[in-house]
């Protein structure tokens, strides 16, 4: 069965973005200028290169994701290529209610149950799966039980308020520590796998 990756950014205190949706804390906020040193970019790449499938929101998608790395993909001498060359070449799976077709290259709409949609696809023979977020997304994910490792990117940085994923949890969910790293800049990486 493939696993599902959620690798998310967040601040010291766990918020994603802060109360207007803003990542400009974060040390490297998804742009053109590619600020981590080069283990924790080695580590992304390395988590990108275990998955050939994308778990999309709608909103995500819409705010331009998927276009943006098929931008960056074909700037051959950008050091994010490699990382988008993944995301373009990956099946990305947006998951709507409002939709009626796909207008991405390599994309499908998942319309259905999320559980039934995701747990579908975690059946289907291929490499992992991963998401990035957005904060809705990524705590309906969490909710329900789908994801079997959690990444958390770690800013140096504290929010005092925002978008959490968290929030919606009801009891406890067991995690088991597969590794952490520190890097340079102050991120900390840290990855756990849910365990029953």
């Amino acid at each position: 069965m493939r696993k599902l990756i959620l690798q998310m950014q967040m601040s010291v205190d766990g918020y994603v973005a802060d109360e207007n949706g803003q990542t400009d804390w974060m040390v490297w906020n998804w742009g053109e200028e590619w600020n981590w040193d080069a283990e924790l970019r080695r580590y992304h790449n390395d988590v990108a290169a275990s998955m050939d499938c994308v778990l999309l929101s709608r909103k995500m998608a819409q705010e331009g994701f998927i276009h943006y790395w098929a931008t960056v993909a074909e700037k051959h001498d950008n050091p994010q290529s490699g990382f988008a060359r993944k995301i373009t070449e990956a099946q990305k799976v947006v998951f709507t209610k409002t939709l009626n077709m796909s207008e991405w290259h390599n994309t499908v709409l998942a319309k259905g149950d999320l559980a039934e949609e995701v747990n579908k696809l975690k059946n289907i023979s291929g490499r992992n799966i991963i998401t990035y977020g957005g904060a809705t997304f990524a705590s309906s994910l969490l909710q329900a039980g789908l994801v079997d490792e959690l990444h958390l990117i770690i800013n140096p940085s504290i929010l005092g308020s925002g978008l959490p994923i968290f929030d919606k949890i009801r009891g406890a969910q067991r995690l088991s520590l597969i590794h952490s790293a520190s890097y340079k800049g102050g991120i900390i990486v840290s990855q756990y796998k849910s365990r029953p």
